[in-house]
């Protein structure tokens, strides 16, 4: 089986793999109609949220002011240390569940939809 664990605080908190691994697991648990279903769309909770975000040329800043090294937020995040990097040189755009991610690893209030 092909699956990449994501963990936050050293805790295992996703796991993603192949849809098609996905949809066989679903038939495993007798779960009908499978092959229908479609992926999970973002809430516009989510989405919004993520409108909250600072631009991500301020995401080094913002990090540096928080006194956390590259590397160590790109573990708890998910991703490598020369992806982070390329988010916060402007190269790369990441999709709107790594924002999610750097939100709550930053502490970035609304990240949840929250104040």
């Amino acid at each position: 089986m092909d699956l990449q664990v994501i963990s936050r605080d050293g805790e295992p908190e996703y796991a993603v793999l192949p849809w098609a691994q996905y949809q066989a697991l679903l038939q495993l648990a007798g779960m009908t109609d499978v092959h229908h279903a479609a992926p999970a769309v973002e809430s516009a909770e989510a989405s919004a949220a993520c409108d909250d975000f600072p631009p991500f040329g301020q995401l080094g800043s913002l990090r540096q002011a928080k006194g956390i090294e590259g590397a160590k937020l790109a573990r708890a995040v998910g991703i490598s240390p020369t992806y982070l990097e390329l988010i916060e040189n402007g190269t790369r755009q990441p999709d709107a569940a790594i924002r999610r991610s750097l939100a709550w690893e930053l502490g970035v209030p609304g990240w949840r939809g929250e104040p």
